[in-house]
Parts: structure tokens; sequence; C-alpha cells
């Protein structure tokens, strides 16, 4: 493989006569698999094998002892190569690229494979509430993106508490959890701040029954008030639908996939989440029908397939889906070849949205999925049978949308008021 990137005999020796050059070569042929570009090999092999030097002078003689000195690599690193950082984020750049392709080829060597994991803080209360994150999974049955949510909301309590000098939850009082809400909620959504008192009364409720607090502190955390229909969908009209569609450039890979991607969000209500989890298996060709096999409520739905989408997904699997055996359907365009994202999704919807001058609130691809949900109601189809289209686990969640009819309200706004 090196010889596909380095024309120097004397180069491609240099590199095999490393200790670690199996493994670097390894990681050479992922990176082309991935469809890494040539100058990415060129930058990282120096890399991986100054750290392998480094390694072996620190004691190192295999991968698994090698891994231990990662980030005194990047420290050694920095202090060679960002004399001319001037600010932390320049140094924390320069530390990535040291450290980013060693982690990468240590596990491939490892584990066989490179997975990228979500980064997260570590749960904050661990050594006075250990158990908290197992009862939120085993008592309360959360997924493990709900327990995220309630470390990232926790997370912020616990900076709180170390910026005001309080090193124990046994030093906690209803005036100190006042004045952390007053001090986070300001710039925060309505259901963000919502989730923010939610999160940190369940955890109150759990110290004081693991006895982590002395006394019940719960209600020192009001829920702020907050009211199922107070918000109008942010919906958009048919004609901003067909101008963002218009603003995609279907003329590359990337365009046929977000071509794809926008015409499932709008046209079935999908989540990003949903979108993301497609497989190829769920496409049945033959019956022209299509299912979304993991939905927010937990079960399953089956969909037709219109010829406008099925020509879409076509032209994006011929065009524009990278080779590879993974069986997701869509994929990002950039190395390396992992299934996209959620947070993709929503901000290939928010990159159309704001290319085709399309003004909404929080644009996204919740913007779509209400604009399905609100084009089906103006069509007077039942809630019901909305609710079961897009996957609403209650009829609640479909009512909001019955304030919105902009005819009505239109016709209100150009007459001469009521008739007596």
């Amino acid at each position: 493989m090196f010889e596909r990137y380095y024309i120097k005999p004397s180069t491609i020796d240099r590199i095999r006569s490393n200790w670690l050059a199996p493994q670097i070569e390894r990681y050479v042929e992922w990176m082309d698999a991935q469809g890494y570009a040539g100058r990415n090999v060129f930058h990282r092999v120096p890399i991986l094998c100054q750290f392998a030097d480094f390694a072996r002078e620190h004691g190192a003689a295999d991968p698994a002892a090698a891994s231990l000195h990662i980030d005194a690599f990047a420290t050694h690193w920095l202090a060679e190569h960002g004399a001319g950082c001037k600010t932390d984020e320049a140094r924390h750049q320069v530390l990535n690229d040291a450290s980013s392709p060693v982690r990468q080829m240590l596990q491939l060597a490892l584990d066989g494979d490179v997975k990228p994991k979500r980064p997260t803080k570590p749960f904050p209360f661990q050594e006075e509430a250990p158990g908290f994150l197992r009862y939120l999974r085993e008592e309360r049955g959360l997924r493990d993106t709900s327990v995220y949510h309630y470390q990232h909301y926790l997370n912020r309590f616990s900076a709180y508490l170390k910026r005001v000098g309080v090193a124990s939850l046994g030093h906690l009082s209803p005036a100190l959890l006042a004045a952390f809400v007053v001090d986070s909620v300001p710039g925060m959504a309505r259901t963000s701040r919502r989730n923010l008192c939610g999160a940190l009364r369940v955890f109150l409720r759990y110290g004081y029954r693991e006895r982590v607090v002395s006394e019940n502190l719960t209600s020192a955390v009001e829920m702020p008030q907050s009211y199922r229909l107070a918000d109008v969908p942010r919906s958009i009209t048919w004609d901003e639908v067909r101008r963002m569609l218009a603003a995609v450039d279907r003329r590359s890979g990337c365009g046929r996939r977000d071509y794809a991607i926008l015409l499932l969000l709008v046209t079935y209500g999908l989540r990003a989440h949903e979108v993301v989890k497609l497989t190829l298996e769920d496409i049945d060709w033959e019956r022209e029908r299509f299912q979304v096999s993991e939905r927010k409520a937990g079960h399953w739905s089956v969909y037709p397939l219109a010829g406008v989408i099925a020509e879409a997904l076509i032209d994006y699997l011929k065009n524009g889906r990278p080779p590879t055996t993974d069986r997701h359907l869509f994929f990002r365009t950039i190395a390396p070849r992992l299934p996209i994202s959620s947070a993709a999704v929503s901000s290939i919807a928010h990159r159309y949205l704001v290319k085709a001058d399309i003004h909404v609130h929080r644009p996204g691809a919740h913007t779509l999925r209400h604009t399905c949900v609100q084009r089906l109601i103006d069509a007077e189809f039942p809630l019901k049978t909305i609710g079961d289209y897009v996957g609403h686990r209650s009829p609640d969640s479909t009512k909001i949308y019955t304030k919105v009819s902009i005819a009505a309200l239109r016709e209100v706004a150009m007459g001469d008021g009521e008739l007596l």
C-alpha cells in the first residue's frame, strides 16, 4: 500500500523499518478504503512514525502499551510545533492533529475497526451518586439519548456549583438551587428550561432516596409553566418547499443525497433520526413501498414509495452513494465513509432553507416535518389518520396544527371587521 503513495524506495524502506510499520500500513489501507485524500496519508504517516519512535523511547513494546503514551506524545508534539499558536483553539488543533491519527491507528490495531465515539463529558456526580445513570436506564427505562440529556443538564449544574465554590451535594439548599435556575434559564427556549428543571428534580428526588442529600429539595425547583398549544408549528408553504428543492444542485453526489433526504422529510414527515436509520433493506422496490422501522414511539410504519422519491433515491444510489458494504442508505460525502448523523440531516434542511431565503424560526428537519403535517391538515384529513401517518404517539401531538388555518386568518385580516 505504501507504494501507492510514495515514489522513492528509500522512503518506503524507512517507514517499513519502523516497529509499528504493520499497524501504520493497515491504517493507510483503512484510510484508502474510507476515501481519504492522498494529502491526508502524506500528513499522517510522518506523525505516526514519530509517535512510534516516541513510544519506543518510553518503553512501549506493543500497540497496547503504546496507547498509554498518546497524550504525552501530543504534548511533546505541541511543544515542537505549536510555537506560532496565538490562541487556545490553535493549540488544541495542533494537539488534535497529533493525537487523532494515532488514536485511530491504535484503535484499528487493537479493536479491528475505527468507530467514532460521540464526545460526552463524564457524569459529574459519579462519586456521590454512582447509581444515578443505572437508575435512569433500569428503573425509569430511559433510552441512551434521554440519559445523555440528563448528563448534559447535570453537567451545567456541576459547573455552576464549582463556579460558586460548592464542593458537595450535601451543601445544597433551596436558595442555591433557585440561584442556579435563575442563572441558567436566560437565553434558553421554553422546552429547554422545562427539561433543565425536570432533570434537576429527578436527580434531587433520587439523591434524597439514596441519602445523598439530607432533605427532599425537589419542591425548591419549580417547573416553569408550559402550555401545549402555546406555540405555532414552524411550517412553510408549498411554494417555499419548491424554492428549497430548486436550491439543491443535483449534479454532485452530495446534492443527489440532499435532494432525496429533503423529499423524504417533507413528503412523509420523517424525523431526522428516522432518515438516518434507513437501510437498503427498508426499500421494497418490487412492491413500491418502504418501511420506517425505528420510530420515536417504538413502532414501525410502511409507506408507499412515491415516484419522484424513487427516482431521487435511484439517482443517489447509482451516482452518489459511496461503494461500501454497510447497508445504511445515506452516507457522508467526505472521509471517513460513515452513515450520516441526525445532526447532519437537520443541518442539510437548515442549509437549503437559508439558501432559498426562506425565513422561519429554528429552521431544520422538523420544519419540513411540520410542513408535511400542516399540508395534511389543510387537505382536511382526519387527525387520527395524520397522527398515524407521521408517527405521533398521542392525538394531542397532532391537535396543535389545527390552530393554524392560513386561509381563514387571511380572510380575517383582509375583511372589514364584524358585521353588525
